[in-house]
């Protein structure tokens, strides 16, 4: 799955702003996010089209602490674009699993 240029307008305006020489637009980061949450593949695993894991990951970390994952997925479901389904699973004290899921309308 992943997000036409069309289907991005609808949430451009809760990204934030690009600043300065980014190698990855937020659009592809955002496709790169979903190529996760739907196929359940480690960072590590993130094809090379989506451009360096570890970029996408700080990125998807930073717009997490900041809210902006949940007013996208929010934007996109309303829209019925996609649709999501958050599962958290605490396996011990210390360590907990979410699983993101991810499907295409």
């Amino acid at each position: 799955m992943e997000l036409t240029e069309a289907q991005f307008t609808l949430v451009t305006d809760c990204l934030p702003r690009q600043r300065g020489n980014v190698r990855l637009s937020n659009l592809q980061v955002l496709n790169a996010i979903l190529f996760v949450a739907e196929h359940g593949c480690k960072w590590r695993g993130l094809p090379a089209r989506f451009g360096r894991w570890h970029t996408v990951y700080t990125r998807m970390n930073r717009w997490a602490k900041a809210g902006v994952l949940d007013r996208i997925f929010e934007r996109l479901q309303q829209a019925q674009v996609i649709q999501i389904r958050i599962e958290a699973v605490s396996l011990t004290a210390r360590s907990s699993k979410c699983i993101l899921m991810a499907q295409a309308r």
